[in-house]
């Protein structure tokens, strides 16, 4: 069984800054992709960076672009969010999502956190 834990999360004025980090434990042969994204009260789930495990490749949503950096541990399961010049409107429950397989041949699964809030005053 896999599980995904988050922290990090917490208060933090406009213009400050967090780190989230979520760990993946459990029967992981590889983690191809993990990401994290946000939902913000009323509204969808959305993206905001994903970092894929050969290269290293980053993507991110155009709204965090120049302040979000995402990073990850293969070696130990890890992503990070590291998380700049945070706005009223960065506010939102941040999850941490994982697209792993068991074994090489296996197909791939998605699973996610359990959720951080982030809440940005003004």
């Amino acid at each position: 069984q896999v599980q995904l834990v988050e922290s990090g999360g917490g208060l933090v004025q406009a213009g400050g800054s967090l780190r989230l980090s979520c760990a993946a434990s459990g029967s992981i042969f590889s983690i191809n992709v993990m990401g994290w994204y946000r939902q913000a009260p009323g509204k969808q789930r959305e993206l905001v960076a994903t970092i894929i495990e050969s290269g290293g490749s980053t993507n991110y949503a155009d709204s965090v672009k120049g302040r979000f950096t995402i990073s990850r541990d293969n070696a130990k399961n890890v992503v990070y969010l590291q998380m700049n010049s945070l706005k009223p409107e960065d506010t939102a429950v941040y999850y941490c999502n994982a697209h792993l397989k068991y074994a090489e041949a296996g197909p791939v699964w998605s699973y996610w956190g359990q959720g951080t809030q982030v809440t940005v005053s003004s």
